[in-house]
C-alpha cells in the first residue's frame, strides 16, 4: 500500500516514465527509450520554454484512438482501473505526445530562408538535434504563435506529425500552454543512453518577440500527415519496489 501511495503520488506530482515507440523524435530520442518527464515545476507556474522537449495531452485531432471494446469482466475491470490509477497499468485514454518547442507565444515561426533553415523572430535557426538527412521541412510554413500556446516539432522532420500538419485543427497547429504534462529532462533507458535531454542555444538566445495577442498562420502546412505509431505501454520506472512500469505516450 505504501508503495502504492508513493507511485500515485510521484505520478501525478512529480515524475513520470514514457516510453517512445517511434522515430518522431529521433535523434535525440530513439524508439524504445524511456524518458523521465519533470510534472512538478508546472505546478509552480513554470511555463515550456523554447528548445524544451515536452509531453503534452492531444490538443485535438491530432491523433485517433485505435483501442477496441474491453472484453474483461467486471472484476477484472475494476482491478485495472484501480492499478491504471496510480500509474502501474496503462491507461487506454491516454492520448499523449512527445515534440520540441520551437516558438512561444508572440514568436513568429517561418521556414524556409534561402538556406532552407527554419527562422525564429527573423533569426535562422541552427538545428543540429535533426536527424540525419532530414530538412528543417519539406513544405514552407509562417506562423505567428498566440499567447498561451506553442509551436511544436519533431526532430525526425520527415516523419513527425507535429504542428506543421495541423495548421487546418482548432488551434491552427499550435498546442495550449495548458495541456502540458511537463517536460522530458533525461533518457533513463537503456542504459548505454542514459543521458540529460539539453536545451539547445541556438533557440534559447533567440531574442523574445515585442508581448501581442498573436495572429493566425500566413500559410498552411500541405502534404500527407505522416501516421502516429499505436501507443507503447510500459511501467512506472521510479520505484524498483513496483517495476519498470511507465505512461504512454507518442511521438
Amino acid at each position: 500500500m505504501v508503495a502504492l501511495v508513493v507511485a500515485l503520488v510521484m505520478k501525478t506530482f512529480l515524475v513520470q516514465v514514457f516510453v517512445i515507440p517511434s522515430g518522431s523524435m529521433e535523434q535525440t530520442i530513439q524508439v524504445g527509450d524511456r524518458v523521465l518527464v519533470d510534472k512538478l515545476t508546472p505546478w509552480f507556474g513554470a511555463e515550456p520554454e523554447r528548445g524544451e522537449v515536452v509531453v503534452f495531452k492531444d490538443p485535438g485531432g491530432w491523433l485517433e484512438s485505435t483501442h477496441g471494446p474491453s472484453t474483461d469482466g467486471p472484476v477484472l475491470r475494476a482491478a485495472k482501473q484501480v492499478l491504471t490509477f496510480v500509474g502501474l497499468l496503462p491507461s487506454d485514454s491516454e492520448q499523449d505526445l512527445i515534440k520540441r518547442v520551437i516558438g512561444v507565444g508572440g514568436d513568429t515561426v517561418e521556414c524556409c530562408d534561402e538556406q532552407g533553415r527554419v527562422s525564429l523572430n527573423g533569426t535562422p535557426l541552427d538545428e543540429p538535434y535533426l536527424a540525419s538527412g532530414n530538412p528543417p521541412s519539406r513544405q514552407p510554413f509562417k506562423v505567428k504563435v498566440p499567447q498561451g500556446r506553442l509551436w511544436v516539432m519533431g526532430d525526425h522532420r520527415d516523419v513527425s506529425a507535429d504542428s506543421r500538419f495541423h495548421m487546418g485543427n482548432p488551434g491552427q497547429g499550435t498546442i495550449p500552454v495548458s495541456g502540458v504534462l511537463g517536460r522530458a529532462f533525461m533518457i533513463a533507458w537503456p542504459p548505454g543512453r542514459v543521458h540529460q535531454l539539453e536545451v539547445p542555444v541556438s533557440l534559447s538566445s533567440v531574442a523574445r518577440a515585442p508581448v501581442g495577442e498573436g495572429a493566425a498562420p500566413d500559410s498552411a502546412g500541405r502534404g500527407p500527415v505522416p501516421a502516429e505509431p499505436p501507443l507503447v505501454m510500459g511501467v512506472l520506472g521510479i520505484l524498483p519496489l513496483i517495476g519498470r512500469r511507465a505512461g504512454q505516450v507518442r511521438s
